[in-house]
């Protein structure tokens, strides 16, 4: 049971890191979303290599499961990321009728996301 609240305090902890840097990275970049979610794209874009990399170590050392895995995999990366926000922001562009700007973000946010998370875990594996 100890060990489980472990965990939980790890996961939390990196989340509420990784929130608050999200936050930072939209204050940073105030006033450059006009039109298009560049904060949003951004911050996905960089949470998906640095999960990558971060897998890449973790599973080279065989500690995908410790702690610390969790904490800057699960935690850091999960809150840091936006993954709802996008899907919020991708339907309000449906919405609005802007079918190719949808279709740009969602193809650009998917392909280069997977392709992002196998480089940073190939360059450490």
């Amino acid at each position: 049971m100890m060990e489980l609240i472990k965990t939980i305090l790890a996961v939390g902890a990196g989340s509420f890191l990784g929130g608050a840097g999200r936050y930072l990275v939209s204050l940073a970049m105030k006033g450059i979303s006009k039109g298009f979610p560049w904060v949003t794209l951004t911050v996905n874009l960089v949470g998906c290599f640095l999960i990558g990399i971060l897998w890449g170590v973790f599973s080279k050392n065989g500690a995908e499961g410790s702690n610390w895995a969790l904490f800057l995999t699960v935690g850091l990366c999960g809150g840091f990321t936006t993954f709802s926000t996008f899907s919020k922001e991708a339907l309000v562009m449906l919405q609005t009728g802007s079918v190719w700007g949808f279709a740009g973000y969602v193809a650009i946010s998917v392909i280069a996301g997977i392709a992002l998370v196998a480089l940073g875990y190939y360059l450490l594996r």
